[in-house]
């Protein structure tokens, strides 16, 4: 069953998708965001969470952030999800698919298009998952890692993080311009990060083995 993000600045569009979407019996779960950065958000407590997101059905324009850019910072991520457009601009078809998308909707949908590109994600996420795709503890080049900073959310590259610290139940990440708070356990973010040079000097510190200069 499907776990997908639903983002439209336009609220009866909105609303639409996300009822269309939930009425598909391949969908577990549907949330909607009424733009990018409440998107990212989401995606930061989910990812904090340990849960899963299957496919973003996006917009393109919207108010700051649009749904190409987002679709950018998405690829930074261990395991992004699946990208399907749906937008009442048809002169992005190319810029998307060289991003990535999986399929590119016109508005007004129609519920049969709808269903088809719900086909396509569950045929292609279960084609990753049979293939180990989906798989956190294989690491691409770099990561961005979302944290909190006074109610707005900013990306975090992992290959600027020299040193992490647990806090209970919390990690502290520390770069040469400061340090941030994310809800995650020491422990699972050790095995996510192992493969990209971090390793576990002391039960409640990881190191990056880039940033180590003298011993």
């Amino acid at each position: 069953m499907l776990r997908v993000l639903a983002v439209d600045d336009e609220v009866p569009a909105l609303e639409e998708l996300v009822y269309l979407l939930r009425e598909d019996p391949r969908i577990e779960r549907v949330t909607g965001a009424c733009d990018a950065a409440a998107a990212l958000r989401n995606l930061s407590r989910m990812l904090v969470a340990g849960d899963r997101l299957d496919a973003v059905f996006l917009d393109i324009r919207m108010p700051g952030l649009d749904g190409l850019d987002f679709t950018r910072l998405l690829s930074g991520f261990a395991a992004p999800p699946v990208v399907v457009f749906v937008t009442a601009h048809d002169n992005c078809a190319v810029t998307a698919y060289e991003l990535g998308a999986l399929d590119y909707l016109l508005k007004p949908v129609r519920p049969e298009r709808l269903a088809e590109a719900v086909r396509r994600v569950d045929q292609a996420v279960h084609r990753a998952a049979a293939h180990g795709g989906r798989a956190v503890d294989r690491p691409p080049e770099d990561e961005m890692v979302p944290v909190e900073l006074g109610g707005r959310t900013r990306l975090v590259p992992r290959r600027e993080v020299t040193y992490v610290e647990a806090q209970g139940d919390y990690v502290r990440l520390h770069t040469a311009e400061g340090s941030y708070l994310v809800r995650m356990p020491l422990a699972q973010l050790a095995r996510r990060w192992e493969a990209a040079g971090f390793i576990r000097i002391h039960r409640s510190t990881l190191v990056a083995l880039a940033h180590i200069t003298e011993l």
